[in-house]
C-alpha cells in the first residue's frame, strides 16, 4: 500500500474570496490602450487606476473608502497630452506617484490627503530626457527619490526626483524593455528585452554583469528579483504557450525550474511577496489567478491554488502588505480592473480559529522609510530596507509629507525662484493665492540641505542650452493678464454657444427630415389602404 505525503505548509489552504459588490468601485472607464501595464496602483491610502480620457492621457485616484458607482465628473490627475502607459506609487511616501506616457514625459504628482476635490494637472515635477512614449516607471526599493523609467527609445534613465535631474543613463538594450526590477536592497537591475534575453545590469555604472536568452518566444517576457536572490521569469515558448521559469543569477542560461502552463495570448504578471514567498500569476484576459509558494526544496516552485472569477481582467494591482488586514489574516489583497468598469477587491485569507495576532504570518514587512539618501546610494551605499512590524496595527510616517523639489543652483539659475516647490504647496493648501509662492520657495530650499549634489555621470546625453546671458527673472501674473486669460474665456463660452445653436439646428432638421420621410411613407401605404374600403361599397352584384 503506497501513502501520499502531503507537503508541510500554513499557506496550503490559503482561499480568496470577492467583496461584495458595493465594496468594490464600479463606474471606472478602464484603460483601453494595448500597452502591456497593469493599468492599477495601490498603496494604504490611494487607489490609482489609468482610464479613458478625451484631449490626452489621465488617472483617476481614490481613497479607499470612496466605494461603490464612482461618478463620471470624478476628478482625474490629467496632465499628460498622451495616454498614461504606466503609473506607480513612491514606497516611501504614500501620496507621491509617478506616471509615465505616450507623450515621452514622465511626471511625479502629490496626491493630497483625502483624495482630490478638482482635476490636478500641475505635476509636482516633469522628468524630461526620453524621446519616444514611456511604458515603465519604478521606484528604488530602499533609496529616497531615486526614479527608473524605460521608454520606447530602448534607454533606461535613473532620476533623482528631488532634484529633477538624471542620475544614470543606461543604453545597452537593442529594443524595446519589457520589465525591469531591482533586487532587495536595490544594488542590481534585471530586465528584459524584445530581443528575448535577460540581463542583469549594475544600476550605478550601467555594465551588464550577465545575459542569457529568457523565453523563445516574441511575446512579452517578464522578470522580477525574489528576495534570496533567484530570478522569477514568465514569457511563451516558440508554439506560443505561457511559461515560467527560476534563475539563479550566476547562471542565468540554465533555468532552475521551466513550466509550461497553457496556450492563452495574455501577459503574465509576476506579483511577489516577499514576507511570504508567495508569488501569484496573473494573466491579462485571463479570469483565474493562479499563487504558488517559493521554497529552497525541489520542485521549488509549488503550486497552491487557483482563484476563479467568471470576468477576463483587464488589470491588477496589489496592495502593500502594510495594507493588509492582519485581525483577519488576510496575507494580500488584490484589485482587480473589468472590462465591465468594475474594480473587484479580492482578499487572501489563511484560515485561522484565533483572533490574536499571527506571528508566523505576518513577520517583519517593508516599511514607508527609506534607508539611504540618492546621493549616497549613487556615491556607492546600498541599504536594506528598512523593517516594521505590523503588530498592533500600522501607522504610515508619511503623514501630510510632501515632495519638494529643488533645481541644482548654476550660473542660469541664480536669483529664479523655485516654482516646482510653489507648485507643490499650492497642491497641498489648495490655494490659489501666488503672493507667497517666493516665501514658499525658500522656506523648501532651507529644509532641504541634504539633496544630492552630486553631479551626472558621463552617461548622461541630454545637451545643456548655451545661452550667452542669464534668462530674465519671470515675472508675476498682473491684472492685465487676468484680463487677458478672462477675454479668452469668454471667447471660448461665445464658441460654446455657437457650436450649440448649430447643433440644436441639426437636430431640428433631422427631426423634420425624419416627419417628411414618415409622411411619405403614410401616402405610399394610403392607396392600397383606400382601395378595401371602395370594394367593400360595391354592390354585390358588381362585386
Amino acid at each position: 500500500m503506497s501513502f501520499r505525503v502531503v507537503r508541510s505548509s500554513k499557506f496550503r489552504h490559503v482561499y480568496g474570496q470577492a467583496l461584495k459588490r458595493e465594496q468594490c468601485y464600479d463606474n471606472i472607464r478602464v484603460s483601453k490602450s494595448s500597452w502591456d501595464s497593469t493599468f492599477c496602483a495601490v498603496n494604504p491610502k490611494f487607489l490609482a487606476i489609468i482610464v479613458e480620457s478625451a484631449g490626452g492621457g489621465a488617472f483617476i485616484v481614490l481613497p479607499h473608502n470612496k466605494v461603490g458607482r464612482i461618478p463620471a465628473d470624478y476628478p482625474l490627475v490629467g496632465g499628460h497630452k498622451g495616454p498614461v502607459l504606466d503609473i506607480a506609487w513612491c514606497p516611501h511616501n504614500d501620496n507621491v506617484i509617478a506616471s509615465g506616457s505616450e507623450d515621452c514625459v514622465v511626471k511625479v504628482w502629490q496626491i493630497p490627503d483625502g483624495g482630490l476635490s478638482r482635476t490636478l494637472t500641475e505635476p509636482v515635477v516633469d522628468l524630461l530626457y526620453h524621446q519616444r512614449r514611456v511604458g515603465l516607471v519604478l521606484w528604488h526599493p530602499s533609496a529616497l527619490n531615486v526614479l527608473l523609467t524605460a521608454g520606447s527609445d530602448n534607454q533606461i534613465v535613473i532620476w533623482n526626483v528631488g532634484t529633477g535631474e538624471v542620475l544614470i543613463h543606461i543604453d545597452v538594450h537593442p529594443d524595446i524593455v519589457f520589465s525591469a526590477c531591482f533586487n532587495w536592497d536595490g544594488s542590481k537591475l534585471v530586465t528584459t528585452c524584445k530581443d528575448k534575453k535577460i540581463r542583469i545590469i549594475d544600476p550605478r555604472s550601467g555594465e551588464v554583469e550577465a545575459e542569457a536568452l529568457c523565453h523563445e518566444g516574441s511575446k512579452a517576457t517578464r522578470a522580477i528579483f525574489l528576495r534570496h536572490g533567484l530570478i522569477f521569469t514568465t514569457g511563451f515558448n516558440r508554439s506560443s504557450e505561457r511559461q515560467y521559469s527560476l534563475r539563479a543569477p550566476d547562471a542565468l542560461s540554465e533555468p532552475i525550474v521551466m513550466v509550461d502552463l497553457d496556450t492563452s495570448n495574455g501577459v503574465m504578471f509576476p506579483l511577489y511577496d516577499p514576507d511570504t514567498n508567495l508569488l501569484y500569476l496573473c494573466g491579462k484576459g485571463d479570469s483565474v489567478i493562479r499563487y504558488f509558494e517559493i521554497t529552497p526544496e525541489p520542485p521549488f516552485v509549488h503550486y497552491i491554488n487557483t482563484f476563479q472569477t467568471p470576468d477576463p481582467q483587464r488589470g491588477i494591482g496589489l496592495m502593500p502588505k502594510r495594507g493588509c488586514d492582519v485581525s483577519t489574516c488576510e496575507i494580500a489583497r488584490f484589485y482587480r480592473l473589468n472590462n465591465s468598469g468594475l474594480c473587484q477587491v479580492i482578499t487572501m485569507t489563511v484560515p485561522r480559529k484565533s483572533e490574536l495576532f499571527q506571528e508566523d504570518l505576518y513577520p517583519d514587512t517593508l516599511s514607508d522609510e527609506p534607508s539611504v539618501s540618492a546621493e549616497d546610494w549613487f556615491n556607492g551605499t546600498d541599504g536594506e530596507p528598512i523593517l516594521v512590524s505590523l503588530k498592533g496595527g500600522y501607522v504610515s510616517n508619511s503623514q501630510g509629507q510632501q515632495l519638494n523639489v529643488t533645481k541644482k543652483s548654476n550660473v542660469l539659475d541664480k536669483g529664479k525662484p523655485n516654482i516646482l516647490n510653489s507648485a507643490a504647496k499650492k497642491l497641498q493648501n489648495h490655494s490659489s493665492d501666488q503672493s507667497n509662492n517666493n516665501n514658499n520657495s525658500s522656506k523648501n530650499n532651507n529644509n532641504n540641505t541634504d539633496i544630492s549634489d552630486s553631479a551626472p555621470i558621463k552617461q548622461e546625453r541630454a545637451p545643456s542650452p548655451i545661452i550667452s546671458a542669464p534668462p530674465p527673472v519671470v515675472p508675476e501674473v498682473t491684472q492685465a493678464d487676468i484680463k487677458l486669460i478672462q477675454d479668452e474665456i469668454r471667447k471660448l463660452k461665445a464658441v460654446i454657444v455657437k457650436h450649440e445653436n448649430r447643433i440644436r439646428a441639426l437636430e431640428a432638421q433631422a427631426k423634420s427630415r425624419d416627419e417628411e420621410n414618415n409622411l411619405t411613407e403614410q401616402k405610399i401605404q394610403s392607396p392600397d389602404s383606400a382601395s378595401t374600403p371602395a370594394r367593400s361599397n360595391l354592390a354585390p352584384d358588381e362585386v
